[in-house]
This record gives structure tokens, sequence and C-alpha cells, in this order.
């Protein structure tokens, strides 16, 4: 077996990225946390950590479907759909909703254009039944029988809105800025920025799933842009093998010999911060050394599944293989935030493009395949936070690009929507059994308590106790929209 030997003379941040296999982004919550990497972006200074307000929750579950779920048939379901299925808008008793009365919020008035410029030949029906769900009962599509379960655990928002009508909306969902204006932090990053760590162990922004594709925002989905990639997520693999594969040394370095590199890079360190007795920094950075090798022990602790019962294990779907890979995940999750990690961001759906829940043809069959892979982990998640009493302190948040129109495209689909869809949340100091906001008869326009998604983000924040205008970086100009409103009727 080979092995690697440093001089001492070794130049402190080659050594990190070679002999020790700290390369990219996976362990940049630790490296870049006091500027060990040489980053030079935060040249401010950072919050204490501390929430600016009581919080109502600790931790926050993202959960993110790639692609754009259609709004008709999971969360807000229309009955007028399949009532005038064939008929243009012209042809219901609701004409109007062609026309988009909210010019103010800078989303264009658009009339549905099919290829030909022609106004869509036809309504296209709903593809699943649905009905009421629970004591509260919130309508939900059939294809979601697990999660209308818990859908007294849930507040659904129906008035969501977005001004990118393509997939760049990733992106956009998550730092809350349209593509073509170039990246931006992402609700994660400002949580970790906001509240920073409570187990020195774990990253405390973790991502799971493959990550939104670079057509629609790739690695800037969990980036911190200019807060600087101590703030970014660290990327988590789950599911077999290293669960973080780029911070691990390589295969023929031993784990001794590395812990040995350590220790000899804690001396270096140390020697030099008896020259500098105050440099805080320099303690920071030893700190940042020392935990990153405790992540290599801590985090193979965390995917390993055999820690949990039978029946946990059936309850998240690991006994089926539709339901595994996803089940894995929301398992992993639950037990991260049993750990003390903040942000806890998980991409479902994810194939190098637009998203496998881009249903421009054959929704039914699709919808039909991916829910049956997510609804019962994720309604797994929330029993077994609930019975663990985790809930009341994490805040669950599930949602998805843009809806689907209420008009056909190439037969069997649904297009791209960002006049008016659904997301939900649950936990966390959120109401439980609610519906807010509306959309029309047919689900073209949010047409009552209309949110643009920076207030989910401010509603994120606040249940977390950080108010985002007191986050705000000096020197990084900010619209008011940028900084969203909580969406205060969902908050108990």
């Amino acid at each position: 077996m080979t092995h690697h030997s440093h001089s001492p003379t070794t130049n402190r941040r080659a050594f990190l990225g070679a002999g020790m296999g700290f390369g990219a982004l996976a362990l940049g919550a630790m490296l870049h946390r006091d500027g060990v990497a040489g980053d030079d972006s935060a040249k401010w200074s950072p919050p204490d950590g501390q929430p600016h307000f009581a919080p109502k929750a600790k931790n926050v579950i993202w959960l993110f479907m790639v692609g754009g779920v259609s709004h008709l048939e999971s969360f807000d379901p229309k009955g007028e759909l399949t009532k005038y299925a064939g008929k243009t808008f012209s042809e219901t008793p609701y004409p109007d909703t062609l026309h988009n009365p909210f010019v103010k919020d800078n989303v264009r008035v658009v009339v549905p254009n099919d290829a030909n410029g022609k106004i869509w030949p036809k309504l296209y029906p709903l593809q699943v039944g649905y009905g009421r769900r629970g004591q509260s009962g919130i309508e939900m599509s059939d294809w979601w029988p697990h999660l209308g379960r818990c859908a007294d655990e849930l507040a659904v928002v129906r008035s969501m809105w977005t001004t990118d009508n393509n997939h760049g909306a990733q992106l956009q969902f998550h730092s809350g800025r349209h593509r073509l204006d170039g990246f931006f932090p992402t609700i994660g990053a400002w949580v970790h920025y906001g509240l920073g760590s409570v187990n020195d162990n774990l990253p405390q922004f973790v991502v799971m799933g493959r990550p939104i594709a670079d057509c629609c925002g790739g690695m800037e989905g969990h980036g911190a842009n200019y807060l600087g990639p101590q703030h970014s997520g660290v990327r988590l693999a789950v599911g077999g093998g290293n669960p973080l594969p780029f911070a691990t040394p390589g295969k023929d370095v031993y784990r001794e010999e590395q812990q040995a590199e350590f220790e000899l890079l804690n001396k270096l360190n140390r020697t030099a911060a008896i020259e500098y007795p105050h440099d805080e920094a320099m303690r920071a950075r030893i700190k940042s050394y020392e935990l990153a090798f405790h992540m290599q022990t801590a985090v193979p602790e965390v995917v390993r599944f055999s820690d949990e019962s039978a029946a946990t294990q059936k309850l998240y779907g690991l006994d089926q293989s539709t339901t595994r890979a996803f089940g894995q995940q929301m398992l992993t999750a639950r037990r991260l935030v049993e750990r003390g990690v903040r942000f806890v961001q998980v991409f479902h759906g994810s194939n190098g493009g637009a998203g496998a829940w881009d249903a421009h043809s054959n929704l039914k069959k699709g919808h039909a395949k991916l829910c049956q892979q997510v609804d019962q982990p994720i309604a797994a998640l929330i029993t077994d936070l609930k019975r663990r009493g985790l809930l009341d302190e994490t805040l669950v948040v599930w949602g998805t690009e843009f809806g689907r129109t209420p008009g056909s495209q190439n037969s069997n689909g649904r297009d791209h929507h960002p006049y008016g869809f659904s997301i939900w949340l649950a936990g966390g100091g959120i109401k439980g059994g609610v519906v807010h906001g509306a959309t029309d008869p047919l689900g073209f326009h949010a047409v009552e308590n209309r949110h643009y998604i920076t207030d989910l983000h401010a509603t994120v924040l606040h249940q977390l106790g950080l108010d985002p205008r007191r986050l705000e970086v000096p020197g990084r100009k900010r619209l008011d929209i940028d900084f969203g409103t909580p969406i205060r009727e969902i908050i108990a």
C-alpha cells in the first residue's frame, strides 16, 4: 500500500487540498469558516449566531421537487377543469381568468398560447381523483394517500407566484432572484450565516439528492455567493458508499496517518498562535481542522440505518424498492436534525436537465410514479418527528419551482405555470390543518393572499428567530421584495 508523507514546510493550503482529501465544497463549512482557504468575500462582521427574537423552530427540512409539480394534481385540485374539459377558456364561465390583474407586481399579463399563437385549444381534465383529508378537510389528490393522513399537520399555501416561466425558477425558489439578476445567497445559506453551528461534529447546512442541473442554477441552488463558501451547503450521499466523498482521505491514506497530519498542522498553527496570541481567526482555524476530522466519524454514523428498528425502517419505506432511496434521505434528515443540524435541503427528481417532475407530456404516468416515490417517506418523516417530540421544533417545507397549466400540452401534459401554485409547511410553530391563499376556479392565477417566494423565505427565518433585514450585508443592495414578509396567517 502506498503512503503519503508531507514535509513540515508544505504549504498549508496545498496540504489540506491534497494529502487530506478536503478538496471541493464538501468541507467548505469548516475549512472556510474563518478564511482558511484564503476567501476574502466576507469582509464584514458576521452575526453573533444568536436569534434576533425568540425562535419557534430550531431546524429546517426543506424538500424540493425538481421540475414543477402540478398544483392541480396535488394540493389545489380544481374540479372545474374536469367539468369543462375540452373547452376553451372563453367557453367557460371564467373567461376573465385569462387576464392577470396584478401587473403592479411585475408579473406580465399572459394569454396562454399554443405553438401557433392560438389560445390553448382545450382545458385539460384532472388526471387523478381527489378528496378531503383529515379532520381539517384539506383537499388533496389521490396521489398523496400517506401524506393525506398527515393533513392536519399541514399549512397549504395555494397562492405562490414567481417570475421565471422556465426552470431558472428552481434557482429563484431558493435565492429569491431571477437568474438574469445573477447569483445570490440561498435560504439555507442565510440560515447558516445567521445562526451558525449547533453541533460542531456535523455540517450545519446539508444537501441530499442530486442538485439542480447547471441549466437551472446548478450548485448555486445551495450556494452562499457573497456570504462566502463557509455558508454553502455540504453535499451528503445517502444509500451506500462514502457519504462524504470529498471529505475523506484517499484510499491509500491510513486514518492514523491522517490524524498525525492533523496533529502536525495543529502544532504549526499553535506555534504561530504563540507569536499572535490575540488572533481569533487563528484559534477558529485550528478548531476548523479538528472538526473536519471529527466529521469523518460523525457523518457515517448518521446514515447507519441499522441503528433504527425494523418498524421505523418500514415506516419510511426502506423495505420497498420504489420508496427506498427517498426514504433513506428522509430518515437521514430526521437523524440530522435530531443531532442539531440547522438546515437540511433535499432534492427529488433532478435528472441532469429540467427535472423529472416537468410534465409536458405523460403527466398521469409520470406524476403517479414520482408521487409514489416520495409520498410515504415524507409522511413518515412528519409522523416520526411528531412521535419523537421533534416536530414542534423542526420546520418542514415542501416546494417546487412552479405549477402546471390548466390547459393541455402535447395532448396529455401541462406546461410551466408560475402565476399560481402550491407549497406546504408543517411543524416548527406553523398552524396545522389550514389552507391559505387561493387560485381562481381554473387554477390559473393566484387571486387571494398572493405570495412571492421570499415571503416563504421570510416565514422560515421568522420561525428561526431571524429578521432578514438585520442580516443585510453592507454594500449589498437588496430590493424590498428580496426580504419578503412572513406569512403570519399560517403561524401559530
